[in-house]
This record gives C-alpha cells, sequence and structure tokens, in this order.
C-alpha cells in the first residue's frame, strides 16, 4: 500500500482468550480500534511486560488489510464483517463498565437470567445469576477459576440487553454470596 493518505501500520499483540487458553497474533494496524472493529472477539494487549515476553515468540504476524486471514483469526473477521453494518454496531465500545442481563444456563441447566458487570475487555467483574424462582447468587473473580471475556462490546445485540447500574446494584445487594465450599 502506497501513498500519502495512508496511515502507518504498526504491529500489535492481539489475544482471543477462550478460558482455558488463547490464540495469539501480531496484527499490523493503523490502531487498536481499528483491530477491535475488525476481529470478534479479540483484545490487544498494551502491557509492556506482556508485549516484551511476546516479541521473540515467533508469532505469527498479519496484515489487517490481508485477503485471507490464518485459521482462528478467519471466524473472528467474519463475525466482525457480519456485524459491522448493523445498527448498534460498537455502541457499547467505549465504556468502562457495563450492565447485562444475559439469559444462561446454571450448573444444573436450569434457566437462569445473568446480571453481569463488564469491563470494557468483556471480562466480568461481578455476577448475579437469578434462578427462575427468584433466588439470586452473586459472585466475583475471586469465586471463578476462570474469568474469559463472557461478552463482545462491539455486538451490536449487547445494547438491547443492557440493565441500568441501578438494577444491577439492586440484585447484587439482595443476592446471598455463592458457596464455594460445599
Amino acid at each position: 500500500m502506497a501513498g500519502t493518505d495512508v496511515a502507518h501500520k504498526q504491529p500489535f499483540l492481539v489475544l482471543h482468550d477462550y478460558g482455558m487458553g488463547g490464540l495469539w497474533w501480531w496484527v499490523r494496524a493503523r490502531s487498536a480500534r481499528e483491530v477491535l472493529e475488525t476481529f470478534a472477539w479479540v483484545e490487544v494487549i498494551t502491557d509492556p511486560e506482556t508485549l516484551a515476553g511476546f516479541r521473540d515468540e515467533g508469532l505469527e504476524e498479519v496484515d489487517i488489510d490481508a485477503s485471507r486471514m490464518p485459521p482462528g483469526l478467519d471466524g473472528l473477521h467474519a463475525e466482525r464483517a457480519a456485524q459491522r453494518g448493523r445498527t448498534n454496531f460498537g455502541a457499547l465500545a467505549d465504556r468502562d463498565i457495563v450492565h447485562l442481563r444475559l439469559r444462561g444456563d446454571d450448573e444444573d441447566g436450569e434457566p437462569v437470567d445473568q446480571l453481569v458487570e463488564v469491563g470494557p475487555d468483556g471480562r466480568r467483574f461481578r455476577q448475579v445469576e437469578v434462578a427462575e424462582d427468584g433466588t439470586a447468587v452473586r459472585s466475583s473473580p475471586d469465586d471463578w477459576l476462570f474469568n474469559p471475556p463472557v461478552v463482545d462490546l462491539f455486538d451490536p445485540a449487547l445494547p438491547g440487553q443492557e440493565i441500568s447500574r441501578h438494577d444491577f446494584e439492586e440484585q447484587w445487594a439482595r443476592a446471598r454470596q455463592e458457596d464455594f465450599g460445599l
């Protein structure tokens, strides 16, 4: 790509954290934001110690404008491409804290509402699970073995699941603490 109107690209360390592991790449892009707008479910790593640890690891380097993406990154690219033109794409992306009501199942497969407080990387800070019968259990990172991202804040479906901080705090206050000692 030649021309004076094209911004300089630099390498960004990119992680797709799937819980018990992750996929890593160096992505050459014009900005970290461009990376996040191009690939679903990734984060750009900025921690200097982590960056230094990966400098000589021989990770695959990918140009953001390449016509083909490597395995793993290709699906995340396709998912983001399908989202990009939809209403509310990226509507929650620049927020430090977001509160959401997600529908899920508890450990016994019973339906629950998961009220989550997440940071800009989609990882939970706190969570309340509200069962069909109204019982509520709260938990936080100290209670979880893993804390991968549970949402991608660029997802255009998420704004429809947003709840107020007040609603989250109300449920948090009434919920009992998860008991993992049994």
